[in-house]
């Protein structure tokens, strides 16, 4: 289908208050309907956006690329992590910390399953993966499918960290062999 705008045959289309729209006819739009049924009656010829299909520039692009410089310098750009506070944006330890550490070592060092883990502490199960799968706590910064040295404390040591991965993919493989 052609963008309602400008008439534009995008691959990607979007749909947007049961109107299809390119790529960059919705980035514009807004979110109020009745603003948005203004917008569309505005007609605009295809051609006059044909310069940022032409370039490749991909609407967002420079603010990612500015996110995964920030992270590169290992400035958090997610949710701050169980266990630790953003000061002056920063993470620093907080009293959750023992938390953290006290959930990595329990599940190591015993044959608690992840639903009794969880429950103890009182987190979802997912929740409870995501804590110990989480390379914040090795001091280091994920974004964008891209891992980056943070300048914050590790929480967990590398042997213990690693370990637990180990334990995780072991129980993978015995539900999966099951």
């Amino acid at each position: 289908m052609a963008c309602e705008k400008c008439n534009y045959r995008d691959k990607k289309e979007i749909i947007k208050f049961n109107t299809p729209l390119c790529q960059i006819c919705n980035f514009f739009s807004p979110d109020n309907e009745d603003k948005f049924m203004f917008y569309i009656n505005e007609k605009i010829d295809w051609r006059n956006l044909e310069t940022f299909r032409k370039f490749g520039q991909k609407i967002g692009s420079r603010q990612k690329s500015g996110m995964i410089e920030k992270a590169r310098q290992g400035e958090v750009m997610s949710r701050v992590a169980l266990g630790y506070s953003l000061v002056d944006k920063k993470l620093v330890e907080n009293e959750d910390a023992s938390k953290v550490h006290s959930i990595f070592t329990k599940y190591l060092n015993s044959e608690i399953s992840l639903n009794q883990l969880s429950k103890k502490y009182g987190l979802s199960l997912n929740g409870l993966k995501k804590i110990l799968k989480n390379r914040t706590y090795l001091g280091e910064i994920k974004f964008d499918g891209q891992t980056f040295k943070g300048d914050h404390k590790a929480l967990i040591s590398p042997e213990i960290f690693y370990a637990v991965q180990r334990k995780l993919n072991n129980r993978k493989i015995k539900i999966n062999i099951s």
